[in-house]
């Protein structure tokens, strides 16, 4: 298992420190190599974010500060949702 996260033009270097350790809890179980990236608009409050996963696994979503998805526990939620082969 290997996690990697990237963040770009996100802001607060603390909160992006909290972010990247809850992905990588998260992802910490689950078999292959996992990459997450997430990167911040300059134009407006959302962010992209793009997981990318073993055997061709590609999800991307955006996360709306509006909607307070620039929290890190949201977004460790959202990171769970996107995962492949969870049931809901």
């Amino acid at each position: 298992m290997a996690v990697t996260v990237e963040m770009h033009n996100v802001g607060d270097v603390s909160t992006s420190r909290e972010i990247i350790a809850l992905i990588e809890h998260v992802l910490s179980d689950k078999a292959g190599a996992w990459r997450v990236s997430i990167l911040g608009s300059r134009a407006n409050d959302n962010w992209e974010m793009k997981v990318e996963g073993p055997k061709g696994f590609e999800r991307s979503y955006t996360l709306l500060g509006s909607a307070d998805e620039h929290q890190p526990q949201a977004i460790a939620r959202v990171v769970l949702q996107l995962l492949p082969g969870r049931a809901g």
